[in-house]
């Protein structure tokens, strides 16, 4: 809950004027970043508290390093 209000289940999609071009931008939750000119707004600017670490229930396992040291 984030102000006594549910967060919704899943993100929801939000659309805005860039500030810097005022070229249309669409973000998830309130988060922004403009394709033309490089602009993105501050994490904290978002319509909802992002989800902590341990609440990510997708996390997979890291891709096993091959021998020169990146993934495969």
């Amino acid at each position: 809950m984030d102000n006594g209000i549910p967060r919704p289940e899943t993100a929801v999609i939000t659309r805005t004027d860039c500030p810097c071009c005022g070229a249309r931008v669409e973000g998830l939750d309130g988060r922004y970043a403009c394709a033309l000119c490089g602009w993105v707004n501050h994490w904290t600017q978002g319509h909802h508290e992002l989800h902590h670490a341990e609440e990510n229930t997708e996390q997979r396992p890291a891709p096993p390093l091959t021998s020169s040291g990146g993934a495969p």
